[in-house]
């Protein structure tokens, strides 16, 4: 059993005091600031790209058409070497992550998370440094980026593990749904900061987002409490129910703290589970969990979309607006992250009352069903948006914010609710499955996440209508790879043969009729013409 954090005195005194629920709100807040810095440290390479390369008044004193750009991204290649740097991280931190989850399941979650924020947010100030020390070699910031990869790998397998420890499976779509808006609130805080400073000394853009990052890393290596366990706690689903009411109080006072006080009465909370029994699953055992590899490939190109818009949006603004300085366009962009906000918060709740009135929870075909429909959505908004995004009108703003939803909804729920419900799925290995799960899943997302910038970078010579082309391709096959799984578990429902308990959802719809063979001929046809159209238009 793990030793509790150094000041959980103190934190157990002043906050927490005996409440079960007073812990997990403890996780979720401190869990939620974690992983925003992560994403605050992700998004001034977008922001500042503006800066880095940009349009030069003319100057009689230089022949070079690039005398204001930032060497060595002032030449006709500087997309191509951008779009390596992200590219660099991106890919350094997908492959990492397949190692970073089965690391977390055999190292303390309190010093891996807490060394892995600190070693990442001086990865981040060491690319803002560049700037103050005049560095203009590209093997330097592709190097840094390269390791901010690795180091950022950390963190997602540590923070949905601790969440998934704390929290049970009664609510966790909608749960996991607000607190997943952590990478959105993120890519806001990150866009402001950078946004300060874009415009004067770039380099502040990063360095103050890598001190905050790390200051929070000591903040959760002398506080954070990975397991209930650590402190004598039993598990949230041997609780019965999500929270403890807040009247609830526990007695920490003996060595596992397994007596529960209520109304003066005094009994045992439930039988302590010993965390040591539980064997660490390896990769091979965590793939062959249903589902896992469909949800990987649908979180791929989902990924892909989402981290297009995170790191191009900025500077597609700045292109097609007139008049859009780099700090309006980073602004701007903030709009598609806080549409993503209500994006996770909505996926998540959608899937918990889908989950609730379905007559087989276990299929999961809440959370499938979920992004099924936001992804159908996603496509046409992508197509719409690319035609009204220079009009810089309230309806191009109410756009982007529709496509934040739609884009980050599937996106948010698969690496959150869906990891845990599928690392926590086998009761064999309940409490070490999810780190391993939950890397395999956004793993291969991240590799999505990796392409899709890098082909942005590729494509944009050719024009921005090419990238959105590719941006709705992969938004098609994430919606394919989310209809397998529907299909799938419906298969498994229709051989079980369970006829009685009907969901409450299917008094109203059949999720068989929908899925039928004419329904999803009739939906793909209208996803062809959408493409059609698209390409019609295109060739005007």
């Amino acid at each position: 059993m793990h030793t509790k954090p150094p000041l959980y005195k103190l934190l157990h005194l002043c906050v927490t005091k005996k409440s079960y629920f007073a812990h997990q709100s403890f996780i979720l807040i401190l869990t939620f600031i974690c992983y925003t810095t992560f994403h605050m440290s992700r998004k001034p390479i977008s922001i500042v790209k503006s800066v880095l390369h940009k349009t030069c008044p003319y100057n009689p004193e230089s022949k070079d058409e690039f005398w204001c750009n930032w060497k060595p991204f002032d030449g006709n290649d500087w997309s191509q070497k951008l779009g390596s740097l992200e590219y660099a991280y991106l890919l350094a931190y997908a492959f990492f992550m397949f190692a970073s989850g089965h690391l977390a399941e055999r190292i303390n979650l309190r010093y891996y998370l807490a060394i892995g924020m600190i070693s990442s947010g001086l990865m981040t100030c060491c690319f803002g440094l560049g700037y103050f020390m005049s560095n203009h070699n590209f093997m330097f910031y592709l190097i840094v980026q390269t390791i901010t990869g690795i180091t950022q790998a950390t963190g997602w397998p540590a923070v949905v593990t601790i969440m998934g420890n704390w929290f049970g499976k009664g609510r966790r779509g909608l749960i996991m749904g607000i607190w997943n808006s952590h990478t959105s609130f993120g890519n806001v805080i990150g866009s402001i900061i950078a946004g300060m400073f874009v415009s004067t000394a770039w380099g502040y853009s990063f360095v103050v987002p890598g001190l905050i990052m790390v200051f929070i890393g000591i903040v959760v290596w002398l506080i954070m409490i990975p397991y209930p366990e650590d402190i004598g706690l039993s598990s949230p689903d041997d609780q019965k129910s999500l929270v403890v009411d807040l009247k609830s109080s526990l007695d920490l006072n003996d060595d596992k703290g397994r007596v529960l006080k209520s109304h003066g009465s005094t009994k045992p909370l439930l039988p302590y589970h010993d965390r040591k029994s539980d064997k660490p699953i390896s990769i091979w055992e965590a793939l062959k969990i249903p589902n896992v590899i469909a949800y990987s490939f649908a979180l791929f190109f989902a990924k892909l979309v989402s981290y297009t818009f995170l790191y191009w949006l900025p500077n597609y603004l700045n292109r097609v607006g007139q008049g859009m300085t780099p700090k309006m366009a980073g602004n701007l962009s903030t709009l598609f992250d806080i549409g993503g906000i209500f994006g996770g918060v909505l996926a998540g709740f959608a899937s918990d009352i889908w989950l609730i009135s379905s007559s087989k929870p276990s299929s999961s075909n809440g959370r499938s069903g979920t992004c099924a429909v936001m992804l159908i959505l996603a496509a046409p908004m992508m197509f719409l948006y690319q035609y009204v995004a220079a009009d810089q009108s309230y309806f191009s703003y109410f756009l982007l914010i529709i496509c934040g939803l739609l884009v980050n909804g599937p996106y948010a729920l698969i690496t959150t609710a869906v990891s845990a419900d599928l690392g926590s799925q086998n009761g064999k290995h309940d409490s070490r499955a999810l780190a391993t799960v939950t890397a395999i899943i956004d793993g291969t997302g991240s590799l999505g996440a990796a392409l899709g910038p890098f082909l942005t970078g590729l494509i944009v010579p050719t024009g921005w209508s090419n990238v959105f082309v590719m941006l709705i391709i992969a938004d098609l096959m994430a919606l394919m790879a989310t209809v397998f799984i529907i299909l799938r578990n419906n298969h498994i429902n229709r051989t079980d043969n369970l006829p009685h308990n009907r969901s409450v959802f299917s008094k109203f719809v059949s999720l068989d009729s929908l899925l039928s063979l004419k329904s999803l001929l009739i939906l793909f046809s209208s996803l062809i013409f959408f493409c059609l159209l698209f390409f019609a238009i295109k060739m005007r």
